[in-house]
């Protein structure tokens, strides 16, 4: 019986398909993701075909389809347009079928041509990557056959698997569900663990979605990003160029006023100002939801209430706006906190005020939570006063 030109003890079949498998999950997120879809990176032409090749072997995607479908997701995140929102469509058919919701979308024509300009046009793209994409995945599975005989045909199973599991499945559907949030974005994008290798750095999803152009997608310092990694390895060879990071927030606690460096900051940093909003705020919340549901008749979902305070107004629908109203009308703490975090974010909002405005708007804040009375709110004040 043929056993295949390559003979290896069991546990050398497992760390060959892990290799093989981690190529591919690097290929995604280096080159369709961050390099493609949202530019953070300029690749060589040496990766970037090597890339494209690999990913015709192992997954059969077309670059412009993968990008046209995930630059969708993020124009029409968690809308009844997002491709693959577990929000809309339930984190039960994301998981499962996240695959099948890709190729759907794939398939539409309209999506191709408005989001997918800019993918690769070449030779080798239109006679090969594109149009004979069925064909890499099958040359692979006889390569697999040949050097690891009726094993390969598992291993190459596996290989065909990972993506749609991982990306499809896990990516899109628990990370929009489950997990950690560093940023208050507007969508419901979570990171899910912070130390993931099985993919590459795709598992910080939060960090991802609240600066999607950004090479890197890691932020804390306990969070690693092997895909990051990898682009400074190829950065250092001259392969890679990164063009664009996450802004880092820089405090100067001699400032006790608004300026225009103070405008520019928060607005850069909007995502992590409401996520220090919510953070300061915490406690408060805590205490005066606990204090109004011990005299409250009806029955308040404390949980619930938490989240929807530290949402933007307009991403709630009536029934909670309602729920939201009336628990705030009991408590003049909660009406104040939920105000000033709602009036915070309309300063960023605000596209037609000059700069001048946009100073005094954010100092005429910072005056009212300093003088609110609420600790919490003129602590987080002085800190916002400090951007830099």
């Amino acid at each position: 019986m043929f056993l295949g030109f390559v003979d290896l003890p069991w546990w050398g079949y497992v760390i060959v398909t892990l290799i093989l498998t981690h190529i591919t999950i690097a290929s995604v997120t280096i080159y369709l993701h961050r390099h493609q879809a949202h530019r953070g990176l300029n690749l060589h032409a040496v990766p970037s075909h090597f890339f494209r090749f690999w990913l015709w072997l192992t997954t059969s995607i077309v670059t412009k389809e993968w990008v046209a479908v995930h630059r969708k997701h993020h124009a029409k995140c968690e809308t009844e347009d997002d491709p693959h929102s577990p929000v809309f469509l339930g984190i039960k058919k994301v998981l499962l079928d996240g695959a099948a919701l890709y190729r759907k979308e794939a398939e539409n024509h309209e999506t191709l041509d408005k989001y997918g300009h800019g993918t690769p046009d070449d030779w080798l793209e239109n006679n090969l990557y594109s149009k004979r994409s069925g064909y890499g995945i099958a040359l692979m599975l006889i390569v697999n056959i040949l050097l690891f005989g009726p094993l390969g045909l598992t291993i190459w199973a596996v290989q065909m698997a990972w993506i749609p599991i991982n990306a499809a499945g896990i990516v899109n559907g628990i990370g929009h569900f489950w997990g950690y949030r560093n940023f208050q974005t507007e969508d419901a994008s979570t990171n899910i663990v912070p130390w993931g290798i099985f993919i590459g750095g795709e598992e910080l999803h939060n960090n991802h979605h609240a600066y999607a152009s950004s090479a890197k997608l890691s932020n804390k310092w306990y969070e690693i990003d092997i895909g990051w990694l990898y682009i400074r390895i190829l950065e250092i060879f001259g392969f890679a160029q990164v063009k664009r990071r996450a802004p880092k927030v820089r405090l100067n606690q001699a400032k006790t006023s608004c300026d225009l460096e103070t405008v520019q900051a928060v607005i850069a940093n909007r995502y992590e100002v409401t996520a220090r909003y919510a953070q300061y705020l915490k406690q408060t919340y805590s205490t005066e939801i606990a204090r109004i549901k011990l005299h409250a008749s009806d029955k308040i979902d404390v949980a619930r209430i938490k989240h929807w305070l530290h949402l933007d107004e307009n991403t709630l629908t009536e029934q909670q706006k309602s729920k939201i109203n009336a628990v705030i009308k009991a408590s003049g703490t909660l009406r104040i906190t939920y105000t000033l975090r709602q009036e915070l974010t309309l300063i960023w909002q605000n596209s037609t005020a000059t700069k001048e405005q946009l100073v005094k708007q954010l100092e005429d804040w910072c005056h009212r939570a300093e003088n609110s009375g609420i600790a919490a709110l003129q602590e987080f004040s002085r800190q916002l006063r400090s951007y830099a």
